[in-house]
């Protein structure tokens, strides 16, 4: 049998869905799985053990251009099932003109039609981890496919990254000026999708004075994200070796599978940094870590309780007390404990 999954829209939501593609090849251990997803995917995706292929494209301009694109590519494949993570009504109809027998994923989006096998949100949704959430549809296809209840695992959100890959990070910090002797800790200071999600550069730059007797200290981050890390460059006084802009998202995993802690907003990265096995901190404030933090046991969330959050708004109407309320301070205390203790 072929399968095919639609991966989810972003770095975090694909890395939270990585519990559910384990539990769907325990499954079908001799089955071919096949991953449809964004370019960047092959970056977080490439050293798993999980699926067989990955099939990746770029966004156009035009929605509708990915869809006959997208739809006219599959068609060839000749899949026997389809489950989409996104609940787009667009991956419902791409799915659809490919002509994928079995067509599963969540009713929404008036998207029901379209699919042979329409699946009801869970009504705890909006109070679980959106890792359950797609455990839940993978469970509901394994229950239409073979006719019988699955037996799930403990979730497993680890991320494999080869020995190769990791020496050649090394490498690369080891070009860029970092003492690979010390303790390495990245900081990700951006968000790219929401400025409410982002701590304020004088925190990260108060941090990086207290950590760098400790460590060594990178950022990480997309070219969109440049304008945040220079800003945390300029107002601290510690050496901050500015990487953002500079990786693309595989080796960007791969430093990050390198180093030994992440200290992060919410973004994609801290997602990433846990799973293939760094100690990482996540600072939230506008968003909810009961629903999106980091699933792994090597995340720690950080946060300030204010009557306001989660708003869950992009850009804060009043004064970002959630965020300017963590102290670099203790920040530093729970990262230094960290160290000390793994000394």
């Amino acid at each position: 049998m072929k399968i095919l999954v639609r991966s989810a829209n972003w770095i975090g939501d694909a890395v939270m869905s990585v519990p559910a593609l384990r539990e769907l090849r325990r499954a079908f251990p001799s089955d071919h799985i096949t991953l449809h997803s964004r370019s960047w995917a092959d970056g977080i995706f490439r050293d798993v053990d999980f699926i067989d292929e990955i099939v990746t494209y770029d966004p156009a301009k035009w929605r509708v251009l990915d869809i006959l694109d997208n739809s006219k590519f599959l068609r060839s494949d000749a899949f026997d099932v389809v489950i989409l993570f996104p609940n787009s009504f667009e991956s419902a109809l791409t799915a659809a003109l490919s002509r994928i027998p079995m067509r599963i994923g969540y009713n929404k989006d008036a998207r029901g039609l379209l699919l042979t096998d329409p699946i009801a949100v869970p009504e705890w949704k909006n109070r679980a981890h959106e890792a359950f959430y797609y455990l839940e549809l993978v469970k509901a296809a394994i229950r239409r496919i073979t006719g019988s209840e699955p037996l799930f695992g403990d979730p497993d959100s680890h991320l494999d990254v080869s020995q190769e890959r990791i020496a050649e990070a090394r490498d690369f910090l080891h070009d860029a000026g970092v003492d690979l002797s010390k303790p390495v800790i990245a900081l990700g200071v951006g968000s790219q999708n929401s400025l409410a999600k982002r701590w304020p550069a004088e925190n990260y730059a108060r941090l990086a004075d207290l950590l760098e007797p400790n460590a060594n200290l990178i950022i990480l981050g997309s070219k969109a994200e440049t304008d945040a890390a220079t800003k945390v460059v300029k107002l601290s006084n510690a050496k901050l070796t500015d990487l953002s802009g500079k990786t693309d998202l595989a080796s960007a995993v791969a430093v990050l599978a390198a180093i030994d802690v992440m200290i992060s907003n919410d973004m994609g990265l801290a997602h990433i940094a846990p799973s293939v096995g760094t100690r990482t901190f996540v600072l939230f404030g506008p968003t909810n870590p009961v629903t999106t933090r980091p699933f792994s046991e090597n995340a720690e969330v950080i946060t300030h309780p204010v009557d306001c959050s989660p708003c869950m708004l992009r850009e804060c109407p009043i004064d970002h007390r959630c965020m300017t309320k963590i102290e670099s301070e203790y920040v530093f205390e729970r990262v230094l404990n960290y160290l000390t203790l793994n000394a």
